[in-house]
């Protein structure tokens, strides 16, 4: 069974809707990683587009903190107005989905979904000692993961842990190997690539696919400027950082 892996939306209507186009007939289920308001200006739009697609999902940080659920004051100055902005906009029903989603690890088949790490779901892997320092917390051979908003991930071999950065492309796993890997964030790509990230695991082929899609970024940066919405937050959609 083919999955279409999300991550990290964060209230970006064009940029769902363009990866769910590009995706079409190439996976039977789909699963994010989280995050799935926050910075962007359609929060009901993804919020509701995924309970109503019965996608499953794990919590991220920023969908706790759009409800309530975690502290503000750990945030950024543009984070912090997105999250009153969100809570504010969110209908009564998307709040209380957003509030309900599990909290990471989540077990699919064989494989883990977490938001961060496994070992906390708002801690970020980036470099390869920070996935040095989870290592014994994989309990299974795949386990996907977002936050970063960066592609690719990590190969965990004997004694070594190698960095994957895919450029798009499909990665064939080895099963000696375990892997802990990012599909990339679909509405706020922070690895200078600007297109929408997301990635399709093929278990029973051991394959996981890196895709970018191409997405109407002038639409969804003038949402937020429309909306009040810090600056900054439309300015990166266009750098991709």
């Amino acid at each position: 069974m083919p999955y279409l892996i999300l991550s990290d939306v964060h209230s970006n209507r064009e940029a769902l809707e363009a990866v769910v186009r590009d995706a079409r007939g190439l996976y039977d289920q789909i699963l994010c990683l989280g995050d799935i308001v926050g910075y962007g200006a359609d929060p009901n739009f993804t919020a509701e587009w995924m309970c109503t697609h019965s996608v499953t999902s794990i919590r991220g940080n920023h969908d706790k903190l759009c409800v309530g659920l975690d502290a503000p004051e750990v945030y950024n100055a543009a984070a912090r107005a997105s999250a009153v902005w969100t809570r504010q906009a969110l209908a009564p029903a998307n709040a209380a989905y957003l509030s309900n989603l599990p909290r990471g690890p989540l077990r699919v088949g064989d494989f883990d979904l977490v938001h961060g790490s496994p070992a906390d779901e708002d801690e970020y892997v980036i470099h390869a000692g920070d996935a040095a320092m989870v290592r014994d917390l994989l309990d299974a051979s795949v386990t996907f993961f977002g936050h970063t908003h960066v592609q690719g991930g990590f190969l965990y071999a004997r004694r070594a842990i190698k960095r994957i950065a895919p450029e798009g492309g499909v990665l064939e796993l080895e099963p000696d190997y375990r892997y802990l890997l990012n599909p990339g964030s679909v509405g706020q790509p922070r690895d200078m690539n600007p297109k929408a990230a997301y990635a399709i695991y093929t278990p029973e082929n051991r394959t996981v696919e890196f895709r970018r899609a191409k997405y109407d970024i002038a639409m969804a940066a003038q949402k937020i400027l429309d909306a009040g919405l810090p600056n900054v937050l439309a300015v990166r959609l266009y750098e991709g950082a």
